[in-house]
């Protein structure tokens, strides 16, 4: 027979499952090693470029590199909305959901282009390109403290809009990183990109 104590725990655990069951170790060690290497990547691309190199141009319909932060600055904000949404709405499984890995080919399968909305297409904006990865650092170090600390149950929370649970939310913010800096390294190694 069942103490009260003991009831009252398995009608928790029955109605309640998916509670406060936080990523598992493994899954913090590579969220927070990708948010580190997209932040090193894009510092190690961008900063020691000259004004002449930021704003170079490969082609008339192509970005340049300060666009390409910027792009970031303006895209971010939204996917922290998306995924802080999520998580205030109850416990959720998607019916189709992508994988982790289709996650992470995400950030690095460039033969595959999409335009971005025109509230987050920096084309032709005065951009301070130095206030851009300021701005963008400070971001980026909010996803790596969440993603250092959080408690939150993510795989329980689904972010529809993405196909995908709100830990492959935080996978997919990084892999967008990576899939722009990608892009600057091919504007980089463009013909006629300014040595200096």
């Amino acid at each position: 027979m069942l103490t009260a104590r003991a009831l009252s725990t398995f009608v928790f655990l029955t109605v309640f499952p998916a509670l406060a069951t936080p990523m598992t170790q493994a899954e913090r060690e590579h969220l927070v090693a990708h948010l580190e290497m997209t932040q090193a990547w894009l510092m190690d691309e961008v900063s020691a470029l000259s004004p002449t190199q930021l704003n170079f141009r490969p082609a008339p319909d192509r970005w340049t590199v300060a666009e390409v932060v910027q792009h970031l600055v303006v895209a971010e904000p939204n996917y922290w909305k998306l995924l802080h949404d999520a998580l205030k709405q109850p416990p959720r499984k998607l019916g189709e959901q992508a994988t982790d890995a289709d996650v992470l080919w995400y950030g690095i399968d460039r033969t595959r282009h999409e335009k971005t909305s025109s509230d987050q297409n920096p084309k032709d904006q005065h951009i301070d390109a130095a206030q851009a990865l300021k701005t963008f650092l400070g971001m980026h170090a909010q996803l790596l403290a969440m993603a250092r600390s959080t408690d939150e149950d993510l795989r329980a929370h689904a972010v529809p809009e993405w196909g995908v649970d709100a830990y492959q939310c935080l996978l997919e913010i990084s892999s967008h990183e990576q899939r722009h800096i990608l892009q600057i390294r091919e504007i980089k190694a463009s013909a006629g990109f300014p040595k200096s």
